[in-house]
This record gives structure tokens, C-alpha cells and sequence, in this order.
């Protein structure tokens, strides 16, 4: 207000209109500087929710907020939900769902000791299962195998067939990465993939404890459940990949560079897998 007057009556001193106000001259400065960098951190402050809606677009606001707090910013989780309304960035896709398991086989299944478990290193369970990746013409079949533990991808395996030599391939590559101790409680479905006899005896040729799940009980397997609705709201149906190959490169990509070393988990207190590893468990071998 001092700086209008001023403009409109310029013979009368700064001075004189701070005394007519009874403030001091300087107010006259501070305000107008303190309201610019209270409106540039708020610019900056959309800017970066931007950025991480559009690094990573399935986050809900929460998972925003944390990644804000490792930029620097200090803002709370009310603040950013009220940002990201406004511009529109709260995530609206939506899942598509198709059955994977067939339990209807005459192999034999086992029960589920996980359900149990006290979790408190890597390598002591894996998290696996099955599910399809729509491509313009056809299906194709993703099998992942998770540390129970730390949410990291341990072994995938993308294939136009779902068959027990699916999820051997994703074993193999979990087994070739990992080189768990005897012991290791390995957790899926009870798909014919995994109570297959290649399957069940490669498990049993590496010291590792089978446990499925029980039938129509997705709370059961719901961190791989978890897992794959991620990467289906925050790749495969942004992408639209037009062919296999071209879907096995970017999955690979985004498992490898985004799931296990960017995107942040709540329950790894808002940590990516990778560096909730080197946090809690930096003697694993990988």
C-alpha cells in the first residue's frame, strides 16, 4: 500500500506515509519480498509434485509427500492433497483383471507357513506368482519372484505361455542372483505352474521349504498381488506396448530401475527395496 501511494503522490516522503501509518519503513520492503518467496516456494513446491507424478504416475499422494521429503521440500501430506486436486494429478487409473491360476490339477500342494513367519532379514521368504500382460494382439504371462522381506524383485520372467517352465525361468533367475541359504521358504499359488514336479523339484534341489496359498484367498499372496497392480497402473497401461519384445524391455526396465531402486514402499518406511537393503541387511550377497 505505502509503494502505491507513493506512485500516485510522489512530493510526499516514504517517511512521511510511514509516520501517517504508523509503521516502520522497514515493513515497506520485507512484506512485498516476503510474499515473493512465500509465492516462489509454492511455485516450486507444485513443480516438484509435477516431476513425481510424472516420474512416477501411479503415487497417491502419500508416496508424494515422502518422495517431496527426500528433495528437501517440508510440506505436509494436507498441503500436497490439496495440490495435487487442484492441478488434477490424484490417480485415477483404473486395473483390469484376468485369472491366472489354475488349482483344478492333481499335483500335490502344501500349506502356507508364512502367514506365521517374523520377517527380519532378506532371503528368508520369497513372494511368487503369475499374472497376464495384455499387448494389442494377444496375452503374455509375467512370472516374479519378491523378497518377502524387502519387496525387491528377485527374479521375472516374461513369456507368451503360461506353463511350469515359466515360473522355473523367473526360480532360475532368482536362484543365480540371490544364492539363498537351505532354508529359504518359497511362497506362491497353487497353480499347476508352481506344484508342477520341474518346479517342486528344483525348489527341493535347493534347500527350500514350498509354501502355497489356500484357495480363493488373495490376502494369502497380496504383496506379489501388490507388486503386479504397481507395475500394470504405472507401466504396461501407460505404455501400450506393441509387441512382446518391445514389452519385455520396458518391463525388465522399469523392475530393475524403478520398482527396486526408486519407487518408495510404505511399508520400508518410505524407502525403495534397494536401499531398504543397504540400510537393514548390507551384508546380502546380490
Amino acid at each position: 500500500m505505502i509503494a502505491s501511494l507513493k506512485e500516485s503522490h510522489p512530493e510526499v516522503s516514504e517517511r512521511s506515509l510511514c509516520r501517517l501509518f504508523s509503521v516502520g519503513r522497514p515493513w515497506c520492503y520485507e512484506k512485498p519480498r516476503a510474499a515473493e518467496r512465500r509465492a516462489g516456494k509454492g511455485l516450486d513446491l507444485r513443480d516438484g509434485i509435477e516431476r513425481i507424478v510424472l516420474e512416477f504416475p501411479g503415487y497417491g499422494y502419500r508416496r508424494v509427500s515422502a518422495e517431496l521429503h527426500r528433495r528437501g521440500f517440508e510440506v505436509n501430506r494436507k498441503r500436497v492433497l490439496r495440490i495435487m486436486r487442484e492441478e488434477s494429478l490424484l490417480c485415477q487409473l483404473k486395473r483390469r483383471l484376468k485369472p491366472t491360476t489354475d488349482s483344478a490339477h492333481g499335483f500335490g500342494v502344501y500349506p502356507n507357513p508364512i502367514k506365521d513367519m517374523e520377517l527380519d532379514g532378506v532371503s528368508q521368504a520369497w513372494i511368487s506368482d503369475i499374472t497376464y500382460i495384455r499387448l494389442p494382439a494377444a496375452f503374455c504371462c509375467l512370472a516374479a519372484i519378491l523378497d518377502a522381506c524387502s519387496r525387491r524383485c528377485v527374479g521375472w520372467r516374461l513369456s507368451r505361455r503360461i506353463d511350469a517352465s515359466l515360473a522355473l525361468s523367473a526360480l532360475e533367475m532368482a536362484l543365480a542372483t540371490r544364492r539363498p541359504d537351505p532354508g529359504l521358504v518359497h511362497h506362491s499359488g497353487r497353480g499347476v505352474q508352481y506344484a508342477s514336479s520341474e518346479c517342486t523339484a528344483r525348489l527341493e534341489e535347493a534347500g527350500s521349504l514350498i509354501s502355497m496359498a489356500a484357495v480363493g484367498d488373495p490376502y494369502e499372496n497380496a504383496k506379489a498381488e501388490s507388486f503386479f497392480r504397481n507395475l500394470k497402473m504405472e507401466e504396461v497401461y501407460l505404455k501400450d506396448c506393441r509387441d512382446f519384445e518391445e514389452a519385455e524391455e520396458d518391463i525388465g526396465q522399469f523392475i530393475e530401475e524403478v520398482c527396486n531402486q526408486e519407487r518408495l514402499h510404505s511399508s520400508l518406511g518410505h524407502l525403495p527395496p534397494v536401499e531398504f537393503e543397504a540400510i537393514h541387511a548390507p551384508k546380502i550377497r546380490s
